[in-house]
């Protein structure tokens, strides 16, 4: 685990990553490189009223993660490792999602044009859990922006990744079944998970718990 040099923490809303990602980070010694959806001005209104607003809500995100990876470019090997809540790949999963026919057709152009080439992680490890799971993680931290997140939605972008994770194929993928997991409060869990990286021997494997 100690070569990792990029690292991704990828799942839908709910799932953990962030948190996975910070004490990742801290056990790496790594810069961290999260998303930070409170800058974004469009994301409490997209919750309210999606048609409207996810053509704005989605290309600040663009623009957001763009920004964040470029430094990741060119990466120096004596720099420290990095590790991310997103991954950039995963942006048009919520584009296909949102937008209508006409604006997806703006945001791929817009996307391509500005997409960076990031290096590819050395490991995606990829959190999994229900929709009813998600809600209920998501109305216990109770941020502001989140209250309009309907089960529904959650139910599709569970859905959406899974699709997208089983197409995947450009790094190694853990995936983890994190319902039964607490990588935040339960220092037993975090260890499994690094014991359970540490031992990957293949590019896709599953590590859940009960």
């Amino acid at each position: 685990m100690d070569k990792l040099r990029y690292l991704v923490v990828e799942g839908p809303i709910g799932a953990g990553k962030t948190s996975l990602a910070r004490r990742l980070g801290a056990r790496l010694s790594a810069d961290l490189v999260l998303e930070q959806p409170t800058e974004n001005p469009f994301i409490a209104r997209f919750y309210q009223d999606m048609a409207r607003y996810a053509l704005p809500t989605q290309l600040f995100f663009l623009f957001q993660r763009a920004r964040m990876i470029e430094p990741l470019k060119q990466p120096d090997m004596f720099s420290r490792p990095a590790v991310a809540d997103f991954l950039l790949d995963k942006d048009l999963l919520f584009a296909r999602i949102t937008l209508s026919g006409d604006e997806f057709s703006l945001y791929q152009k817009i996307y391509g044009a500005l997409r960076p080439q990031a290096p590819v992680p050395d490991l995606v490890i990829y959190l999994q859990a229900q929709p009813a799971v998600l809600i209920e993680r998501v109305h216990r931290r109770a941020a502001a922006f989140e209250r309009g997140i309907s089960e529904e939605y959650l139910a599709l972008l569970a859905e959406s990744y899974a699709r997208f994770f089983y197409h995947y194929t450009a790094a190694p993928v853990l995936i983890v079944n994190s319902e039964n997991l607490n990588f935040v409060e339960r220092d037993a869990d975090f260890e499994l998970l690094v014991s359970r990286v540490r031992s990957m021997k293949s590019r896709r494997e599953f590590f859940s718990l009960g």
